[in-house]
């Protein structure tokens, strides 16, 4: 009988366990239902929650009753604090019984806003993070503009400019006659915006702007070796064969004994001789305007077809009137719009043509310069050369200037002279500085042979010619004005 209850019992206990574990959990506790603004209910309905995952790994919440998405939870964020409460909040609104987490800075903030509000203290409300300009404070949109009048507010339109016409004509060889841009003995006047340089002690301070060697107080060096009528080619911020000579040139000129390292001594000759090296230039209509060619072919005969061997820039043009490489003009000036008049840039202060008369001319070959003497035979000019080659050696001996002519045409003459490309007949190449003998020709009583100008003033004295006497456009034009017809040309070796 023992055996029999203690065997029914076990079956009894069995059976309730069973039942205990098959029976949905009932929740006995009063459940709390949160309203949305428009009255919705957001939870389920009675509690009962499916939760899935869908092919990406997130986690869906459906409403076991509806069938609707509560939530879908990424998995990055299914165990991210601050993520789920984001996502709680924008779908339940505030929630009164929401724990402050105080080693979270968002919830520290958010805490002591309650408290500020508990407070009745008046707060600039947060930022919201989902804001993509981040900025919700009220000074964020300032009120808009009243109209007290009866105008629309808006502005009139703008009335059209008449354009203003500028006539085009032919440079002629004043653009690179001396243009005195300040007032000598005055710190020549820069941009606007351009702060004066700090000072360095006596001594010039370089430009970093400027790049592969090119330097200011070399530059201010050519500048004053200019004035004195002893060229050193191009200004271009190098020291060279060129500058060595026009150093050599401005000592005897002068009766000094500069040297190129005496950088207290040049600052105080350019005092004396017209003030600072460099000046302010404002790019003029007639600078802009031109004519000015597209490009200058190589070859001979595509040369003749064009109307003049102009120049094909503004940079170019005023590179050759202000004695200077149109790079080193460029780099002076990086953020000028050389084609835009009224633009200010910085030139070369060079001073005045030498305007002594000559009475004979040395061809130094060897030393690649041209000196020119007075009647009392004193050095007024000099001038870096070019002279010959070796395939086209220039003249030898003593010869005369027989005539002199300014914006000259050139005759290619194959049968003559040097052969230039495939081109085997004579050819006329029109006038212009960017013809094969520049803008000027210094005729010698030697047929075919003479002093010149360039296309090329960066290269005089160092290269070859064919036989004849280059010289810079601007060193030519000085050299015509004070030589006339009968002046000796010697050439020595």
């Amino acid at each position: 009988m023992l055996r029999t209850i203690f065997t029914l019992s076990a079956l009894a206990a069995g059976l309730l366990a069973s039942n205990a574990m098959a029976s949905p959990i009932v929740d006995t506790a009063p459940r709390v239902v949160r309203a949305a603004n428009g009255g919705g209910i957001l939870v389920a309905q009675n509690g009962n929650l499916d939760i899935y995952y869908d092919a990406r790994g997130n986690r869906v919440i459906v409403d076991a009753e509806t069938g609707k998405v509560i939530a879908i939870q990424p998995p990055q964020t299914r165990l991210d604090r601050r993520a789920l409460r984001r996502e709680r909040l924008r779908n339940l609104g505030p929630v009164e019984d929401d724990p402050y987490y105080l080693d979270d800075p968002e919830d520290t903030a958010r805490f002591r806003r309650r408290q500020m509000e508990d407070e009745g203290r008046v707060i600039i409300p947060p930022a919201d993070e989902y804001d993509p300009y981040g900025d919700n404070s009220v000074e964020a949109f300032p009120e808009a503009p009243r109209d007290d009048g009866y105008g629309n507010g808006y502005p009139e339109a703008a009335q059209p400019v008449k354009p203003r016409t500028i006539e085009r004509q032919p440079l002629n060889e004043a653009s690179i006659e001396p243009v005195e841009p300040t007032v000598p003995n005055e710190q020549a006047a820069l941009p606007p915006d351009t702060a004066p340089p700090p000072s360095t002690g006596g001594k010039t301070a370089v430009d970093p702007s400027l790049a592969l060697g090119a330097r200011e107080d070399v530059a201010a060096l050519q500048v004053l070796l200019d004035r004195a009528g002893a060229s050193p080619g191009v200004i271009d911020g190098r020291f060279g064969s060129n500058v060595d000579k026009a150093l050599a040139a401005y000592n005897e000129i002068t009766g000094s004994n500069l040297k190129s390292t005496d950088a207290i001594g040049i600052q105080a000759a350019l005092a004396q001789s017209g003030g600072d090296a460099f000046a302010s230039y404002t790019i003029t209509p007639e600078d802009a305007a031109g004519p000015y060619v597209a490009s200058i072919p190589e070859d001979y005969s595509q040369k003749a077809q064009l109307d003049r061997m102009g120049y094909t820039s503004v940079p170019e043009a005023l590179a050759e009137r202000f004695h200077m490489d149109e790079t080193y003009l460029n780099k002076l000036n990086p953020d000028a719009n050389f084609n835009r008049p009224g633009t200010i840039i910085k030139v070369a202060n060079f001073g005045r043509l030498v305007a002594t008369p000559v009475a004979r001319i040395i061809a130094d070959k060897s030393n690649k310069q041209v000196r020119a003497y007075d009647a009392a035979g004193k050095l007024v000019a000099a001038y870096p050369a070019t002279i010959g080659s070796s395939d086209t050696p220039s003249p030898s001996g003593t010869h005369a200037v027989s005539r002199v002519a300014l914006d000259p045409n050139y005759t290619y003459n194959p049968n003559i002279n040097f052969k230039q490309g495939e081109n085997d007949r004579i050819l006329t190449i029109p006038p212009g500085p960017n013809g094969p003998v520049g803008s000027v020709w210094i005729a010698l009583d030697k047929p075919t042979y003479g002093i010149h100008g360039t296309p090329d003033p960066s290269k005089i004295g160092k290269t070859e010619s064919h036989g004849c006497v280059p010289l810079t456009n601007w060193d030519a034009r000085e050299l015509a004005k004070i030589v006339t017809p009968g002046v000796t040309v010697e050439f020595v070796e």
